[in-house]
């Protein structure tokens, strides 16, 4: 609908009667910091965008617990690995890896310029991260060709080690172009795993959370409980639903069938 009169003035005397007031708009959230402390004391400050629809705006439970959970089994889960993180937000375990001596992570998120250049910037500004660096930023879409991703790995390598997943599995319909990447990337390798971390913040749709894992059972993998801690407290506490529930991290472990 055209705001003008036929002669072309604006109308109503020429006042822009359309035109919103100066404080119409919201201001533009800016960026904000959040700080994790690994057990042997480092302390590391990552920057969170202002605020984005794909939720990046947090430093999800799933993530500060995998991180530490990666901290405490390092030998076996992080020393030499290629790991492979998806719908990293601002990327903490991903960094933790590089730090406790991954031969190769790979963070992605969505291709979104925001999400990907901010977790470019806390890779950039890790002082804790070895030279030369062993972690790259990607976007990536669930379900897309990984063969980008596969690329980036040296030495003609062609799956990863493991790969981690926090606090993803609230997507239920992205389950299966999920699942999909996992099965594309995941290394058939005695000891590649994939390491599944969430909390149903809906505790009324926890089943279908789960469902994630009765998906991966059908298509091959081998699907193990591993973890479970409960949080001194909730992420968001006017949300509604069982409080222990949306105090508890679960993890679950996915791996290929011994052949």
């Amino acid at each position: 609908m055209s705001t003008s009169d036929d002669d072309g003035e604006i109308g109503l005397g020429g006042s822009d009667l359309f035109k919103e007031p100066d404080d119409f708009y919201e201001p533009e959230k800016q960026p904000t910091f959040a700080s994790h402390r690994l057990a042997r004391g480092d302390e590391l400050t990552l920057r969170l965008v202002g605020h984005n629809p794909l939720w990046g705006h947090h430093l999800w439970n799933a993530g500060r617990t995998l991180a530490t959970y990666l901290e405490d089994n390092a030998a076996t889960l992080v020393h030499g690995k290629c790991m492979l993180e998806l719908g990293a937000g601002a990327g903490l375990p991903s960094i933790v890896c590089a730090m406790l001596g991954a031969k190769q992570a790979i963070v992605t998120d969505y291709p979104d310029a925001e999400l990907i250049g901010n977790l470019q910037y806390n890779i950039d500004h890790c002082n804790q991260l070895p030279q030369p660096r062993n972690i790259t930023a990607n976007g990536f879409l669930w379900g897309a060709d990984t063969s980008p991703l596969i690329a980036r790995l040296s030495d003609s390598i062609e799956s990863f080690d493991l790969l981690i997943l926090a606090d993803l599995l609230f997507n239920h319909s992205e389950h299966a172009k999920l699942l999909a990447t996992v099965q594309k990337t995941l290394g058939r390798e005695t000891g590649a795993q994939a390491l599944v971390f969430f909390t149903p913040y809906r505790p009324w749709l926890l089943q279908k959370d789960l469902a994630f894992f009765d998906l991966a059972r059908a298509g091959g993998l081998e699907v193990e409980k591993i973890f479970e801690h409960i949080m001194e407290k909730v992420m968001f506490e006017e949300d509604p639903g069982d409080e222990l529930l949306r105090r508890t991290v679960f993890g679950y472990r996915l791996t290929w069938p011994e052949s």
